[in-house]
């Protein structure tokens, strides 16, 4: 008998310093729970299998750095203009290929800057209606505080306030720090939270937060 369950794909690699493999693996540990089937790949290779990639109902990538391919990232584009989600976090997502402009479209921002490194600041939730988000509060973490650029067509659902001692000209920017966009048909969502996969553990919200918004991702 075919699965009901949703099948997701986390393509899980890059920059070890984001714990791709950690954090893949916990993500691939709660997402049955949402009504996932979940596929854990450690290479960029699955991109280039276009049946496989159509197929699925979501799709999160956790690769920092690293280079994508035109043929990837045009596979992975087209799977999601087609309806297929994208869902992810920190610089997993949109740390990702930093020479791949349309792949930084398709997401809806792009890191530039963590002022300051590992410091204290305040996850402010903006919109209390979206389903995501509904019931949450504010919340302080410890982590790193992404600088992005973002684009104007995001559904901005949590932001920041930047204060910093390196970057004292960024001081009062307000800076969105979890959204959710259309991208074609395929529905995108990012928290640029999660540097590091204990902070899953540590705030329960933000694991909360990052698991509603890959169900809502998900075709």
């Amino acid at each position: 008998m075919l699965s009901q369950n949703k099948q997701a794909l986390i393509i899980a690699g890059g920059w070890t310093g984001h714990e791709p493999k950690e954090c893949a693996e916990l993500f691939a540990s709660k997402m049955p729970a949402r009504g996932f089937d979940v596929e854990v790949v450690d290479s960029l290779e699955v991109l280039e299998d276009i049946p496989r990639i159509q197929a699925k109902d979501l799709i999160v990538p956790i690769w920092t750095m690293g280079t994508i391919s035109n043929d990837q990232e045009r596979n992975l584009i087209d799977a999601v203009l087609s309806g297929v989600g994208l869902a992810g976090f920190h610089g997993g997502m949109c740390d990702s290929f930093r020479g791949a402009v349309e792949y930084q479209w398709m997401t809806g921002g792009q890191f530039l800057c963590h002022p300051d490194g590992v410091k204290d600041y305040r996850i402010r939730i903006v919109n209390h209606e979206d389903p995501i988000t509904k019931g949450m509060k504010d919340f302080d973490v410890h982590s790193e505080q992404y600088y992005m650029l973002v684009d104007p067509n995001n559904e901005v659902l949590v932001a920041t306030t930047h204060q910093s001692e390196s970057a004292p000209w960024t001081n009062g920017v307000e800076m969105p720090f979890v959204w959710k966009k259309m991208h074609g048909k395929g529905r995108v969502f990012y928290s640029a939270m999660g540097h590091v996969c204990q902070e899953f553990t540590d705030y329960p919200q933000q694991l909360e937060m990052t698991l509603r918004g890959m169900e809502w991702a998900a075709r």
